[in-house]
């Protein structure tokens, strides 16, 4: 292979590890959030935000990132990404407080939202069309290793190492692919240079973030609250502008949409998209909360909590690895369908879970949980992708991880909130003075140290029976959320797709661009 060819492949494995750490950074939190919850002094609703700030900036900013490297060149933009995430990171490392976390949070999202979409269309560059499927077969592989990999390597540095360590292995993978980038990649950019629609982007990070920081408050306040009301009528105000916005932008001749409503009028599309993002709902509750269950109720540490997510992300390569063949025997809707029960099976299970319960049986539900959660997303992104043309297969995959995405901050936002109320409300604290009632109240973790510095037995295990509690409420809400989505998939998703094979989707596409012809220099 010419030297050239050596530099094409080094490249993309720097891309892949640069998408491996971007993948991490979300999964590692889930493991990372009780040693924060402690370090930062954060409350449950800080713990909710530190998840939901950056997937909701990912969520909103995925097609705006893929509209700037057509724009002003991919190469460019997404050594910006990759530079704007590793800054973010050391910002992470290095907060002191909740504040500045989420802060930080936003600045990784925002980079990452740039390299999601343009990391895979530079291989579109990089790559004959006769090279190009191996060369996405080793991109997405750094994405779905990240599910596995994040929650042990997050519970192995938080258990040996200082907390900040687990942002902080992003900075060398970044310089790496800076690197990479600038010695291998070539630049190009759409030979037309597309509109920005800042409407749109405003109207729907807006909504988006209103709608968000509605539905935490609500779980602080109370769901009867009139300014958490307000606040989540004004986010879905503003999210039906955003669609009627780009209903009449697309109509007008020469308008350029920031989301292509067309491809919405096939029902494998929508209700595949729409599907998936429900099955991601239901994990990223589960990511919220079990780990957080492992380390405060079983007393295992972080390393502990990583390892004892094992059954789950078993079940789930099960599950994705054999969506294809059961959905070739099945068809595809059954095949959802039954994903579909098992998750809510294993979330009417976990339901059952108390102070008392051991790992075994804990294992036992988020294994079928895992198993639900991999034959659900493999089979409704395959019907969702049958639905695309060649020509239409950027835009369409684009617009699939944007929604999809948007299911990561709604997730963490309403099924915290869930868990937030259920533990309040199985609280009995009459006897304790106001503040430390307050700081009871604020999170599991604080209140295990009250306990503890007032030698409370009786304390530490109300506290505890109130989150296990907590957790059994967002549970069966998932559940009955899954059992929507079983009657969904039944009703709405075609037989058959149009294509056989039901594998996962390779990873998110670079967006519009796709449609354009290249300019490569």
């Amino acid at each position: 292979m010419s030297t050239a060819g050596n530099r094409r492949w080094w490249a993309l494995g720097a891309m892949a590890l640069a998408m491996l750490s971007v993948g991490l950074d979300g999964t590692i939190l889930s493991v990372a959030l009780p040693t924060l919850a402690v370090r930062l002094h954060a409350s449950t609703v800080e713990l909710q935000w530190f998840v939901a700030a950056y997937t909701l900036v990912i969520a909103v900013a995925v097609l705006p990132g893929g509209l700037l490297g057509d724009r002003f060149g991919r190469k460019k933009m997404l050594m910006t990404g990759l530079a704007v995430f590793g800054i973010g990171s050391v910002w992470c490392a290095y907060s002191s407080t909740a504040g500045q976390f989420i802060a930080a949070r936003v600045v990784a999202g925002v980079g990452a939202a740039i390299c999601i979409p343009l990391s895979l269309s530079t291989l579109t560059v990089l790559f004959s069309e006769r090279e190009r499927p191996r060369a996405v077969g080793i991109w997405s592989s750094a994405t779905f290793l990240a599910l596995p990999v994040g929650p042990i390597l997050g519970g192995w540095l938080l258990s040996r190492y200082w907390s900040g360590w687990v942002f902080l292995i992003n900075v060398p993978v970044v310089v790496l692919g800076l690197v990479a980038l600038a010695l291998a990649v070539p630049e190009s950019l759409s030979a037309r240079r597309p509109a920005l629609d800042p409407v749109g982007v405003l109207a729907s990070c807006a909504g988006l973030g209103l709608l968000t920081f509605g539905v935490i408050e609500a779980g602080q306040r109370g769901w009867s609250d009139g300014v958490a009301l307000s606040e989540i009528a004004g986010g879905l105000l503003l999210l039906a502008g955003f669609g009627l916005w780009e209903l009449r932008l697309g109509r007008r001749t020469g308008g350029q949409p920031l989301i292509d409503t067309a491809l919405f009028r096939g029902r494998g599309f929508t209700w595949g998209t729409i599907l998936a993002a429900m099955s991601g709902f239901a994990m990223i509750g589960v990511l919220f909360t079990v780990p957080q269950f492992f380390q405060a109720i079983l007393g295992t540490d972080a390393m502990g909590s990583g390892l004892r997510l094992l059954p789950m992300i078993g079940g789930t390569i099960i599950g994705a690895g054999g969506a294809d063949r059961i959905a070739a025997r099945i068809g595809v809707r059954s095949t959802a369908a039954a994903g579909f029960t098992l998750l809510a099976a294993g979330l009417f299970l976990g339901a059952a879970t108390s102070t008392t319960s051991g790992f075994g049986f804990v294992a036992a539900w988020i294994a079928v949980i895992g198993a639900g959660l991999g034959l659900t997303f493999a089979t409704t992104t395959s019907a969702a992708l049958s639905e695309l043309s060649a020509e239409r297969s950027g835009v369409g995959s684009a617009v699939m991880q944007s929604v999809q995405k948007v299911g990561a901050p709604l997730g963490s936002a309403v099924l915290g909130s869930v868990v937030n109320s259920a533990y309040r409300d199985h609280l009995h604290l009459a006897g304790l003075p106001g503040d430390l009632a307050g700081t009871v109240r604020d999170s599991v973790f604080a209140a295990q140290g009250v306990a503890g510095r007032l030698g409370s037995a009786g304390l530490l295990a109300q506290v505890r029976a109130a989150f296990t509690h907590g957790v059994d409420v967002m549970l069966v809400v998932c559940a009955v959320a899954m059992a929507v989505a079983v009657v969904l998939a039944l009703l709405l998703l075609p037989g058959r797709g149009r294509h056989e094979s039901t594998a996962p989707a390779a990873g998110p596409a670079e967006g519009p661009a796709e449609r354009r012809p290249e300019r490569v220099g």
